[in-house]
């Protein structure tokens, strides 16, 4: 059965830091690319970083330059880092599992990441 489960979401004030993580099981982690995505109260779930297997990163623009993608094989584990933390990056940010099979596209339950003074 496969598991992405985020964790790190929280209330934190503008410019400051959260970083998220995901945990995935089920899968063979090596071969996915890794994903996240958010949704906003009211809008569409958007892309924000993507980091393939090879570790090759990319970024939303929203978010370039500020948001960190990185991952851990040994713990099949995704984090995102996330500085500089503006009102408009308050979400639910949901972790994202694609593997190389395009049925193979898992998602978690998503994190809460609230930006308010």
């Amino acid at each position: 059965q496969v598991q992405l489960v985020e964790s790190g979401g929280g209330l934190v004030q503008p410019e400051g830091s959260l970083r998220l993580s995901c945990l995935a099981s089920g899968i063979r982690f090596s071969i996915y690319t890794m994903g996240w995505y958010r949704q906003a109260p009211g809008k569409q779930r958007e892309w924000v970083a993507a980091i393939t297997r090879g570790g090759s990163a990319n970024y939303a623009d929203a978010v370039k330059g500020r948001f960190i993608i990185s991952r851990d094989s040994a713990k099949n584990t995704v984090y995102l880092e996330m500085n500089s933390l503006k009102s408009e990056d308050t979400a639910v940010y949901y972790c994202n599992a694609q593997g190389v099979i395009a049925s193979n596209n898992y998602w978690g339950k998503g994190t809460l990441v609230t930006v308010s003074s």
